[in-house]
């Protein structure tokens, strides 16, 4: 059977591949068996039948592969990050750039002083709503220390206030 063997590698390929098809016309099941030992001995060249070295260089061209892979998306993620710190401050108040850069500072200046406004017009109302809150109180208090003395004609009647 060897010999028969050495003897259809002799023609290649191609002998191969007829004898195959002959099978396959004789008696599928031949054609298939045919088609099997060529897969399974590695005559076609196809699938994992090479030499160690053939499987080791495959994963190294296959590791460099990722590795390449990797670095480009490294590259792409660096550069997206540097463009969107640059338009950082444009997109912080909802606005796209115009393309003309003057204007976008200007724009940019306009906006800081109106939020510089704002957080200086919150400082003030928080100041009014804490004098507010100080007058109201103050007035409470006299309005209490005005109700006492006349209270005080009363008080033998009435139990004297918890201490604490």
């Amino acid at each position: 059977m060897s010999d028969v063997v050495a003897r259809i590698d002799d023609f290649g390929k191609p002998a191969w591949i007829a004898l195959m098809v002959i099978g396959f016309i004789v008696f599928w099941p031949i054609g298939l068996a045919i088609l099997a030992y060529i897969i399974w001995s590695g005559r076609m060249g196809c699938g994992w039948h090479g030499t160690r070295g053939d499987i080791e260089r495959w994963r190294e061209r296959a590791t460099e592969r990722v590795n390449r892979a990797a670095a480009r998306w490294e590259r792409k993620r660096t550069r997206w990050e540097g463009h969107m710190q640059h338009w950082r401050g444009h997109y912080e108040h909802g606005l796209r750039p115009s393309g003309n850069h003057a204007f976008d500072e200007y724009r940019e200046e306009a906006l800081r002083k109106l939020e510089e406004e704002a957080t200086e017009f919150r400082a003030f109302l928080e100041r009014l709503r804490a004098a507010k809150d100080r007058a109201e109180f103050d007035a409470f208090m006299r309005e209490r220390r005005d109700r006492q003395p006349d209270a005080g004609s009363d008080q033998s009647s009435q139990p004297p206030p918890p201490q604490g």
